[in-house]
């Protein structure tokens, strides 16, 4: 239970704002401790667990008793009763963390966390399943092996197999066939069982899933390709393993890095306390004023002031402070640095005690002692220990005077030897800074580095109880061997053969548990563990939001500064004198003298009168006078061009006064507001919570009241002391925001300037040296050839429709075809082509198939270079060489262009028909494999990824020397130690290297698969070689060179067991500790280092490193509507009818997860293999026939239920019913042939159905969003890494071609072609035992043939070749570019799994949001015109819900935004949800710089033109009041005049005694004017119109006139009859009455029907606001 102790730190200080339900002081401890007097001791969960130790303890020391009196074994099965004994680490960990937060919080961040870590298990077992599924039904089992001819079954031997231990297929066509003397046999059926033949295969659905889990990890996986290959098709294995790879190795299992980094993100910041703020890297004893540096600028500097002074004299304490004492001293250190690594082994018989590297040693050792006394006596002992800094030079000063002991030395006080190189680091400041932001405060990392020592132990000691009595397995019998075991696995080198001999060992019974424990431990250990050391890394290089926005500012100024100046190679025309060209008049006389005059002041006149000429030629009048017109102006725009810019920064006298009247409007509608709200007119009102847009427009509207300074009158006496603070606090706020928009602004401005500046000088530079802007100095700058080169390099595809009237530009079906041929400009194109076909020539080359002895393969050379030639004479031409502007030597890319070109040119005329190896000819062909990076080049996509690579070089340079640090570190005590001591007989049996002569018989390894025992007089095969006394093949620790190769190596985390088994063998036990603390440094820190500095250079290339929190959230909410789509579901049918039913059941929760349920059940089918001779497969397959009807059967019912229009609306029902019609194709199939290929497209249906349950997850179909988001966005970083596999395969097969065999290289593996070499390079990519194969390329004589003619003759490696090829290979692709793969999956996992706290919108926003716009959208067309916006914000509800009675000012806004960005024309559907977005943040929180500037301009321009719409429409009505009155005076007296004129003619002609019937054709007539609105008294209307304003305000009591209430619509009461509401509609669409209507008011009984359709239309009409006056009345709700 939680106890709250209280803490005696003051300056303890609340970490974050808790909520109304967490109770906790600012100084309160929570601890992992009891609480007495609270509960019950059974009630308490800790107390439980508490009660559970003391138990399991007691049985443990019965368990003891037993076996010191020999009733139980010390080796039994009955120690496992110990395996929970070591879970009571768990109190240390009580006592150790601490947490002072609410328990509500910590069990909510647990919750939250597990449930995410939860979600991401199931999608990596939902990949499992597919993939063990497809392993299962593609391969089978690996059974088949060459065997001897003479083998009997039930007697295989070591010696009836092949050497080594080959697979081979039983079909002649594929796989591998064995050689004469061997045939293929299936071991299974000679006799050999299961835990003979191995674990690892897919023999059935559960086997498959623990080999591709193996295969997975990336260990191992080559072998059981290779296997593959060998057994079955060559493509089919290819296929398998690499989309295997790519998918669960690099994106899936990369998902849990995400989720920690996310997850560890919210933790952090709740643990803030715990872990301690990040602060400056000042120490506590400084503190730091302001100082005026030699710039003018003001900068913080450390002073010390609080530091106590020693004794030494004043000139001994200015003398240590100096900067030459220092810089003496780091010299020193780097010296000792130096003579400690040029150390090296002289051989057994050299006095090492007493050489010179100890006498150096001894005088370094006196020297840094002398500076640490010094130190103390001018700091005093107090001030010196201050210092953590000095702390680590006093320890080392110790610890070296120890070390120069005579017995001492070379032990392993050698650490505070070479520990003496850390003190380097403060050479460099970047380094130094660098290094404390990533270790400091170490609390964070030293509580994960004492939680993963404390896991190790835990788990090693809970192996050790589980498995210490299992015969034949050595290496769980002491907790060291334990430990070591357990680490291996966490480092997963070797952890498949360490879980494989102890399955082996424990038996066909329990291997399966034991395989499950040790997948979790390697699951947990590997992906959460190793994830939460590069979440603290990333936390660690995360900057203060206070600090971001201020880099902001920062990073915009730099931008500005540096488009100010020009390329240093067009400045240099600035150093020689002004040349410009002067008017050249011939035949003038020569008594007349012209001063000079610039060609271009008489240019500008010349082309006025040419402009003015050609307007006099048009006669079109309406074309000429603008054309004239425009011609007229030119001049005096293009003169006040520079004036307008620079007065753009300047407040004009408009603008204030538009401030002004902004500001009393504000004033009023502020007063208008706080009289309603005295006066009650808000009350009797239900409360009800306001949305997200009507709370951000309240916002928006204060901050602009305040920032216009109009606070300030609102204060009143009656407000509270704490009101007025408030107000003033919000004053200043905004106060600061001004000012910070006035810095936006300034930004902005100068960034103009910049542009505009460079301009200028571009132009000066133009007019005043003639021989700028001229290619090669020659052709001139308007030449027509220049201009021809232009149109042709410079020609590219454009299909883009722009509307002529709104000039929107239009989307076309095939929209991405077009983007995408409009990428690249025409020649480019050409360039990619011609490339791609120069490089898939290349791949046929080989060392036995030479591009010079292959006149086929010459013709894609001649091609190549001859488009080349052509390309860049074009772009020379047209843009220069250097000298120019747009040169084509202006960056890297252009120099690796020329470079690329002057070596396929030098090949071309060279083509050297004798290469010898490590020859300058060879060096040539090298660089000629550079070629596919020109592809880099020409596609703009693959710059940016070159540049994303290459911006973040700094960090990445920063991390490489820490780790050439580290290395240095540890080879230099390697030497030190090790030198000499790792060499050893390869006779095991021989000790001293005396005895080391003549011969032995050594074991050849046949296999590392089969487990089978030797039988009673049996030998393993074997051969005679000399014993030779040597130094491990691959490694030694002689000098620092190979020490450090061995180091880099293991650094890899690839052959460090090895290295670790070597020295523990022949050195000690003990020394083993040094390999494990260099792996674990150089694992969890090193290399996660790596992964974290990549991730977060990526993040500040595209922006996001220094978004704050509310920013990030903004640009993942764009990214999100991005991807959101309209509902492709159609709404329910009106009526209860049959299809209403079905509609009702096909979408009820049970339906849904009752097929998800079958889908599943049917894809359990496939555990087997369904093999045509297998009997099991016919149930199996008459299963899944019945299964294929279940879903034929909900196809059906969907398709009734939706319409067949409405079922294809869904891209995911399209998928359906695609693989519903494949599974019913396949049943008659299956039914008509029943072979071999029915089964296998029975199978494939079952998969593809198997994919459709990602949709039916909710989680599942997130996270595979995020996988195939990532895919998408790192298309091009694929790309990427293909074209350099593609430069290293061809680099490889011209240095390696011709290698001989040996550990690593086989057929399988090696560099003989561009193909074979690829697939070489792909194992490397994921660590593969990449060293092994580097050492097998550095094969040097007495072990190959040299030949020093050609190098396609030798097969011998190159030494300095590899080194370089391999490291620099799997530094590139496997620490850089594969770490861009995790930081797009971070980027995307971030964008879709975000919580609904940290979400703007809402997925239940969007969500509703799609169901709106589905009943508006009712044609499904994705666009709606502009004034059915109106209709779809009346019917929003939640959170972006708009209330026409409080926001009435909010909806004119969106109404009018969406019509002035449209131009009333059609909106999509991200149109609408876009803006809805922008309403719902607070833009000034969100948006950034540039972003926010723009969208206040657009918020400030809608308020603008609205305003003046509503005083439009209001002096309107006015109008319209007054003519109505003036209508209804004269009316009246018109009909005072009438009826005086009736009495009058009927006393004067009295009526007659026969009356006439008026005609149709009158009363038609008569209805027709009485249906003009100007004249109709007696209008009446089924409901309001928008033109009838009188309607809303009548009085509700009236029965038979329409109301409305709360902005919805309601029928009257009493209606009146049909007649007149058909004439009402008729009045009110124009005024014109059909005769159809007609018919319906003489004979409403017979055409009732009729008249209903004409009211449904109106009333759909209604709704849908479609009015000609729409437009305008709506602003008037």
């Amino acid at each position: 239970m939680l106890k709250r102790k209280q803490s005696s730190r003051v300056e303890a200080q609340p970490v974050t704002d808790f909520g109304p339900d967490e109770s906790l002081s600012d100084n309160a401890d929570i601890l992992w401790i009891n609480k007495p007097g609270d509960s019950s001791y059974v009630k308490d969960r800790w107390c439980v667990f508490d009660g559970f130790m003391v138990f399991c303890l007691w049985v443990s020391l019965v368990l003891q008793v037993f076996e010191i009196a020999e009733i139980v074994d010390q080796m039994s099965p009955w120690g496992m009763l110990r395996i929970p004994r070591p879970l009571i680490m768990i109190r240390a960990f009580r006592i150790y963390f601490r947490f002072e937060l609410p328990r509500t919080r910590i069990t909510n961040i647990l919750k939250r966390s597990g449930e995410q870590i939860w979600s991401v298990s199931i999608f990596l077992l939902f990949f499992l399943l597919l993939y063990g599924i497809l392993g299962v039904q593609m391969f089978g089992t690996f059974t088949y092996h060459c065997v001897t001819d003479d083998t009997q079954p039930g007697n295989v031997t070591w010696n009836n197999l092949a050497i080594p231990d080959t697979h081979c297929s039983r079909e002649l066509e594929e796989g591998y066939q064995c050689p004469p003397g061997f045939k293929c046999m299936d071991l299974e059926d000679l006799g050999l069982s299961r835990q003979e033949l191995g674990y690892s295969g897919f023999n059935e659905i559960g086997t498959s899933i623990f080999t591709v889990y193996e295969a997975a990890s990336q260990e191992g996986w080559v072998f059981l390709m290779y296997r593959a290959i060998d057994s079955f098709p060559r493509w089919r294995s290819y296929f398998y393993f690499i989309t295997l790879i790519f998918f669960l190795a690099w994106l899936v299992k990369n998902v849990f890095i995400a989720v920690i980094i996310e997850t560890f993100a919210e933790i952090r910041v709740q643990f803030q306390q715990m872990w301690g703020s990040r602060s400056s890297t000042t120490s506590t004893a400084t503190t730091q004023m302001f100082h005026e540096d030699a710039a003018g600028g003001w900068q913080l500097v450390a002073v010390d002031v609080n530091k106590p002074q020693g004794r030494a004299p004043a000139c001994l304490q200015k003398m240590m402070r100096s900067s030459v004492f220092h810089m003496f001293i780091l010299s020193m250190v780097a010296v000792d640095v130096i003579v400690a690594a040029s150390n090296y082994y002289k051989g057994e018989n050299f006095k090492r005690q007493y050489d010179e590297f100890y006498l150096a040693e001894v005088a370094f050792t006196v020297l840094f002692d002398l500076e640490a006394l010094l130190k103390i006596w001018c700091l005093g002992f107090t001030g010196y220990i201050s210092s953590s800094l000095h702390k680590f030079e006093l320890l080392l000063v110790i610890g070296t005077t120890l070390h120069i002991y005579p017995d001492l030395y070379h032990s392993q006080f050698t650490y505070f030897q070479v520990l003496r190189v850390v003190r380097l680091i403060k050479i460099s400041p970047a380094l130094e800074d660098f290094v404390y932001k990533i270790f400091g405060p170490g609390k964070k990392l030293g509580s994960l580095v004492v939680f993963t020592a404390s896991l190790l132990i835990v788990m090693s000691a809970i192996s050790l109880q589980m498995f210490c009595f299992v015969e034949e397995l050595d290496r769980f019998t002491t907790f060291p061997r334990a430990f070591m075991s357990m680490f291996q696995i966490l480092t997963q080198e070797g952890w498949v053969d360490v879980m494989d001999q102890t399955l082996n060992a424990v038996g066909h019974m329990w291997a399966p548990v034991v395989a499950i424990y040790f997948i979790l431990y390697h699951l947990f250990a590997t992906l959460i563990l190793l994830s939460l050391f590069v979440a603290v890394i990333l936390d660690n290089l995360e900057l203060d939001e206070d600090l971001k926005k201020l880099k902001q500012l920062k990073q915009s100024e730099a931008n500005a500064d540096t488009k100010e100046k020009l390329p240093l190679r067009l400045r240099i025309f600035e150093k020689f004198p002004n040349r410009p060209q002067m008017v050249k008049i011939s035949k003038l006389p020569s008594d007349f003298t012209v001063p000079k005059i610039r060609e271009s002041f008489m240019k500008q006149f010349i082309d006025r009168q040419q402009q003015d000429t050609s307007c006099l030629l048009r006669r079109l009048p309406s074309a000429s006078s603008s054309s004239c017109d425009h011609s007229k102006r030119s001049a005096i725009e293009e003169n006040r061009y520079i004036d307008q810019k620079l007065r753009k920064s300047v407040f004009s006298i408009r603008a204030r006064n538009l401030l002004e009247k902004e500001t009393a409007i504000n004033k009023i509608l502020r007063a208008c507001t706080r009289q309603r709200m005295l006066s009650g007119s808000f009350e009797g009102q239900p409360a009800k919570e306001r949305s997200i847009l009507s709370v951000q427009h309240h916002i928006r509207q204060e901050r602009r009241s305040l920032r216009h300074g109009s606070n300030s009158q609102r204060i009143s006496r009656g407000k509270s002391l704490e009101t007025l603070t408030q107000d003033h606090s919000n004053t200043v706020r905004y106060r600061n925001a001004q000012r910070e928009d006035s810095e936006i602004k300034m930004i902005q401005e100068k960034k103009e300037q910049a542009e505009m500046k460079r301009k200028v000088q571009e132009e000066e530079l133009r007019e005043n040296h003639p021989y700028f802007d001229k290619p090669l100095f020659i052709v001139g700058r308007e030449h027509r050839f220049r201009n021809f080169c232009r149109v042709v390099v410079r020609a590219r595809f454009n299909a883009s429709k722009t509307d002529p009237v709104t000039g929107a530009v239009k989307n076309t079906k095939y929209h991405q075809l077009y983007d995408l041929l409009g990428l690249v400009t025409y020649l480019d194109w050409v360039m990619i082509i011609v490339t791609i076909c120069s490089c898939i020539s290349m791949m046929f080359e080989s060392p036995f198939r030479r591009v010079m002895h292959a006149p086929t393969l010459q013709i894609a050379e001649y091609v190549f270079v001859i488009f080349m030639s052509i390309e860049l004479n074009l772009k020379i031409m047209a843009d220069g060489l250097f000298f120019t502007p747009t040169a084509v030597i202006r960056d890297f890319g252009g120099v690796m262009d020329i470079f690329i070109y002057l070596v396929s040119l030098i090949f071309l005329c060279w083509m050297p028909q004798n290469v010898p190896a490590k020859s300058g000819a060879q060096l040539l062909m090298v660089l000629r494999c550079l070629r596919p990076l020109r592809i880099f080049k020409l596609v703009p996509q693959m710059r940016k990824v070159v540049r994303e690579l290459f911006s973040g070089f700094k960090e990445i340079f920063l991390v490489s020397i820490l780790l050439l640090t580290l290395m240095l570190v540890f080879a230099s005590f390697g030497v030190q130690l090790f030198a000499g001591k790792l060499a050893k007989c390869n006779d095991p049996h021989i000790i001293s290297r005396e005895d080391c002569h003549g011969i032995f018989r050594i074991n050849v390894s046949v296999s590392k698969n089969l487990n089978l025992k030797l039988r009673p007089g049996e030998k393993k095969p074997g051969f005679w070689v000399p014993r030779v006394w040597a130094n491990p093949r691959n490694f030694n620790f002689d000098n620092v060179g190979n020490a450090m190769l061995a180091l880099f190596e293991v650094l890899s985390l690839k052959g460090w067991v090895e290295v670790r088994d070597v020295i523990i063998h022949r050195v000690g036990p003990i020394h083993g500790i040094y390999i494990h603390v260099f792996v674990f440094l150089g694992c969890m820190i090193g290399l996660t280092l790596f992964v974290g500095v990549v991730i977060a250079n990526f993040n500040e290339n595209k922006g996001t490193a220094l978004l704050t929190v509310d920013q990030r959230r903004w640009e993942d909410l764009k990214s999100r509507l991005k991807i959101a789509q309209p509902l492709h579901l159609p709404p329910r049918p009106d009526n209860d009818g049959f299809r209403a039913k079905m509609y009702d059941i096909t979408q009820h929760p049970f339906f849904k997860r009752t097929i998800a349920v079958l889908v599943l059940a049917q894809s359990v089918l496939l555990s087997v293999k369904w093999d045509a001779a297998d009997p099991v497969t016919v149930p199996l397959a008459t299963m899944s026939v019945v299964f294929t009807f279940i879903f034929v059967l909900e196809v059906t019912m969907k398709i009734i239920a939706m319409s067949p229009s409405g079922f294809w609306q869904s891209r995911r029902n399209r998928y359906d019913l695609l693989v519903t019609s494949l599974g019913v194709i396949w049943v008659i199939l299956h039914f008509a042939l029943l072979n071999a290929y029915t089964y296998m497209m029975g199978a494939c249906v079952i998969v593809f159905r198997f994919f459709s349950i990602c949709g039916k997850h909710v989680t599942l179909k997130m996270l595979l969003l995020t996988v195939v988001v990532s895919m998408y966005k790192s298309f091009f970083i694929i790309v990427g890494m293909f074209l350099l596999l593609l430069c290293y395969a061809f680099a490889g097969v011209v240095l390696f071609g011709t290698v001989k065999y040996g550990e690593n290289i086989n057929r399988h593996a090696n560099f003989s072609s561009a193909g074979k070499a690829i697939t070489v390079l792909f194992r490397i990519v994921t660590g593969e035992d990449w060293n092994k194969i580097m050492h097998d390329c550095m094969v040097q004589p007495p072990f190959c043939t040299p030949d020093n003619s050609t190098y396609w003759k030798t097969d011998c490696g190159n030494y300095a070749g590899a080194l370089m090829y391999f490291c620099s290979f799997y530094v590139i692709i496997a620490y850089i570019m594969l770490n861009l793969l995790v930081a797009i999956i971070v980027e995307n996992f971030s964008l879709f799994y975000s919580t609904e706290e940290d979400q703007l919108l809402s997925y239940n926003d969007l969500r509703h949001f799609q169901i709106i716009w589905n009943m508006v959208d009712d044609k499904r067309e994705g666009v709606i015109p502009t004034f059915r916006v109106k209709f779809l914000l009346r019917l929003l509800r939640g959170r972006l819900e708009v209330d026409l009675d409080k926001d009435k000012l909010l909806f004119k806004h969106m109404c009018y935004e969406m019509e002035r960005l449209h131009n009333g024309g059609d909106v999509t559907f991200h149109d609408v949800l876009s803006m809805l977005s922008y309403r719902s943040v607070d833009i000034r929180k969100s948006l950034q710089l540039e972003e926010l500037l723009a969208r206040e301009q657009l918020e400030y321009t809608i308020e603008e033109e609205v305003a003046k719409q509503t005083i439009r429409m209001w002096l309107k009505k006015c109008l319209k009041r007054i003519r109505a009155k003036q209508q209804q005076s004269c009316s009246i007296i018109h009909s005072l005049r009438e009826s005086q004129q009736q009495e009058l003619s009927r006393f004067l002609n009295p009526p007659s005694i026969e009356t006439t019937q008026p005609s149709e054709d009158m009363n038609a007539l008569n209805q027709d004017n009485s249906a003009q609105p100007e004249t109709s008294s007696q209008q009446q209307l089924l409901s309001p119109t928008l033109s009838d304003r009188g309607g809303y305000r009548q009085d509700t009591g009236d029965a038979g006139k329409p109301q409305r209430k709360f902005g919805q619509w309601r029928l009257p009461s009493a209606p009146k009859p049909i007649s007149h509401s058909v004439s009402s509609v008729n009045l009110r669409f124009g005024g014109r009455s059909t005769m159809k209507s007609v018919a319906c008011k003489m004979n409403p009984m017979s055409d009732a029907a009729s008249c209903g359709s004409e009211v449904k239309k109106w009333w759909t009409r209604q709704l849908t606001v479609e009015s000609d006056e729409s437009g305008e009345d709506l602003l008037d709700i």
